[in-house]
């Protein structure tokens, strides 16, 4: 490996431009090669009498975009640490160098890609939308291990360090000039001759950095006993959001704290120790491993021809949403609705959400205006001749969804694509309605659709694979995360889903409190407990799906069904949006407190006591033996398409990397003695279903 596949040097008028190209991928990442190939490079331009300053830059799209994760899967904590104290090793030659050091920033840097720049003298971004910095490593179950920790509070602040660090974000570049991260932001085309300028300026005089920081922000972190409380706060907040399941939050904390309380290198030797350690977690396991699933679901097979152009019918809240990821994603799309009403709403909804983005800089007016212009809205059939395929997202009614596919087959081309938004229905009928049923699929977006990651595509025996290519390209260039299952009751997210709202219901029933069955399950890791998401996506269309749930566990008498939330549906409750259901909200949305009232609905009133460990194995077992069902009965064809739809479409303790992976990690041992103790003393509910052929190794 040579220096020449990742680097490409030019010397002009003692300005040395060191240009990030690796030839070999075409995307500049992280890895121990490349480390060692900077500590000889970086030492032999620092070096040179005839080099009077450095530009580090990017050939590529992108400056940095983080690590080569496969290349940092170590089995034991400290083989890391050699490699990552050399890389502590280059940044201090840098950041202590005599001559000016300046990184000129164009397209993503992710953690190395700002962990560098930080050591350097001045930073300039440039102004592109495509601009964007971030230390994520907080996702993957890790800390910035190239001294992130300790440089960045020191050149932004303690507070928004923190913020950036503990939530991963991405900082854009007018951004990153306003906190203090960079130095200039400048149009693309003038990034290397304004660091050029820069280089010069810092060799005639190097001013000494200044924090942009408020008063507030002066007072709490430039004393010990302010950043005593700031830290503090910060522990709080994090165990409030984490509890417990992300050590990677309270590991940054306390690496800056460290650099804080006992000096900077205490900080670099803290984060030395703990980045190794966290690497090792079972945490940041189970994230690399939706890191992986999510960086192989946008690897797909090109169709022979790809969806360009949608007609979606419905501007409700669905179609609105599908309309807005669609078009954001340079997709035309003629919105069709019964009135205008909703087209309007929706080209409103969408040209706020656009204009946000502007004024804050990350897209520029005319982006702005080319992405509202992709919306035709209208009432009829006009111009469908022209459009690929076809979404609906009409009323849960099966023949009014049969009448729409009529409707298609009258005003659209042979060829198009008919694709419900059903999260019911089936879709095998639907298809067996049409002429062509092999033209017939469902797309399941999850609610709300321009923030919920998952596409559930919906196969039924008539469906081509073509079609089934196609829809697939279409919703990873919407920017979803895809999985295929076979149509059956719930598909495949809401049938995991409703036997584990079902025993919580249960148990409500057997007279525990819904806060604590609420509040075990976020304490086990799920985003949010199970009757907060009721109330979110809705009472009524929680109501709809659970009628499907029902049907289906009418053929498995093992199955108890408790009918609360149709109950519920039938006398106006609706959650979150009609501030009232298993809590009560106020009128910005926010959770008062639990509906007291609820409790009529079961036959217990709240008063029980139930250990926290058997309500999260209730609940948890009950979802992950109905994974274990569909991947028996094929629903879904492998154990990823189960991860990848649990974590993404309900939010499966991410930590964990999925049911399956979380069942791999845990031994199948332990979890069949699991299910036979809650078995023996709850019923054959808990009978456990057929495990997947290969089994791991015991644990």
């Amino acid at each position: 490996m040579n220096q020449s596949d990742f680097f490409e040097i030019e010397i002009q008028d003692g300005i040395c431009t060191v240009w990030l190209e690796n030839k070999l991928t075409g995307l500049n990442v992280v890895s121990p090669d490349l480390v060692n190939l900077m500590k000889d490079s970086f030492e032999s331009y620092l070096n040179n009498p005839e080099i009077k300053g450095v530009i580090i830059t990017s050939r590529l799209k992108d400056f940095m975009a983080g690590a080569d994760i496969k290349s940092f899967e170590i089995s034991h904590k400290d083989e890391i640490r050699p490699f990552q104290a050399l890389g502590h090793q280059i940044l201090a030659k840098l950041e202590n160098s005599d001559k000016p050091i300046v990184a000129a920033i164009h397209g993503t840097a992710y953690g190395l890609g700002v962990e560098l720049p930080l050591a350097c003298h001045a930073i300039i971004v440039s102004d592109d939308p495509s601009t964007k910095l971030a230390l994520p490593e907080v996702k993957l179950g890790i800390l910035p291990g190239g001294g992130g920790t300790q440089r960045l509070p020191r050149r932004v602040g303690i507070q928004k360090a923190l913020d950036m660090m503990l939530t991963g974000k991405n900082i854009y570049a007018h951004q990153a000039k306003k906190m203090g991260l960079a130095d200039a932001v400048v149009n693309k085309n003038k990034l290397h001759s304004a660091a050029v300028k820069m280089v010069h300026k810092l060799i005639e005089k190097r001013p000494e950095r200044k924090l942009n920081l408020s008063f507030a922000e002066r007072t709490l972190e430039n004393n010990p006993a302010g950043r005593a409380i700031l830290f503090s706060q910060a522990r709080k907040q994090a165990d409030k959001q984490a509890r417990g399941n992300y050590p990677a939050v309270p590991a940054i904390i306390d690496c800056v704290e460290a650099g804080y309380s006992d000096g900077i290198e205490a900080g670099y030797n803290k984060e030395l120790e703990l980045f190794g350690k966290l690497l090792v977690s079972k945490e940041s396991k189970g994230l690399r491993n939706l890191f992986h699933i999510m960086t192989e679901n946008k690897k797909r097979e090109t169709p022979d021809k790809p969806l360009n152009k949608l007609g979606m019918i419905g501007a409700g809240f669905m179609g609105s949403g599908i309309t807005e990821v669609s078009v954001k994603s340079g997709i035309d799309v003629i919105l069709k609705d019964i009135a205008y009403d909703g087209i309007s709403a929706t080209k409103k909804a969408i040209w706020k959400g656009l204009q946000k983005k502007v004024k804050y800089k990350t897209l520029s007016k005319l982006d702005a205006e080319k992405t509202i212009g992709r919306i035709q809205g209208q009432l009829s059939y006009e111009d469908f001749d022209e459009v690929d395929i076809v979404i609906e997202a009409v009323l849960e009614k099966m023949e009014l969804k049969k009448k729409i596919i009529d409707d298609i087959q009258k005003h659209c081309r042979e060829d198009v694509v008919i694709a419900t938004n059903t999260s019911a229905l089936s879709v095998t009928e639907m298809a067996e309605h049409a002429t062509r049923p092999e033209q017939v699929i469902g797309m399941h977006y999850f609610s709300p659709v321009p923030k919920m990651p998952l596409l559930e595509i919906v196969k039924t025996p008539h469906t081509s694979p073509e079609v089934i290519k196609q829809c697939y390209d279409f919703g990873v260039r919407q920017g979803k995360t895809v999985i295929v299952v076979n149509d059956c009751p719930g598909f495949y997210v809401n049938r995991i889903l409703i036997p584990y709202l079902n025993e919580c219901l249960l148990m409500v029933d057997e007279g525990v409190s819904i806060d604590s069955i609420n509040s075990a399950m976020e304490d086990l890791g799920f985003p949010v407990g199970p009757f907060k998401l009721i109330d979110e996506v809705g009472i009524d269309v929680s109501a709809h799906v659970s009628e499907t749930g029902i049907k289906h566990a009418s053929q498995r008498p093992e199955f108890p069904v408790n009918m609360a939330i149709l109950e519920m549906y039938k006398d106006g409750l609706t959650g979150k949006k009609g501030k009232k259901g298993f809590f009560i909200y106020d009128d910005k949305g926010k959770r008062k407190a639990v509906n007291k009232e609820i409790y009529r609905y079961f036959t217990g009133d709240g008063s029980v006591k139930m250990k926290k460990k058997e309500i999260q194995q209730r609940a948890l077992c009950m979802m992950l033996n109905e994974a274990l069902m569909c991947l028996d009965e094929g629903i879904i064809d492998s154990e990823l398409a189960g991860n990848t739809g649990a974590v993404f479409g309900i939010g499966f303790l991410p930590f964990t990397g999925g049911p399956f992976n979380y069942m791999r990690t845990m031994g199948y041992e332990k979890l069949r003695k699991r299910f036979a103790k809650l078995e023996a003393k709850y019923g054959s509910r808990f009978k456990m279903a057929n495990l997947p052929v290969a089994e791991p190794a015991l644990s």
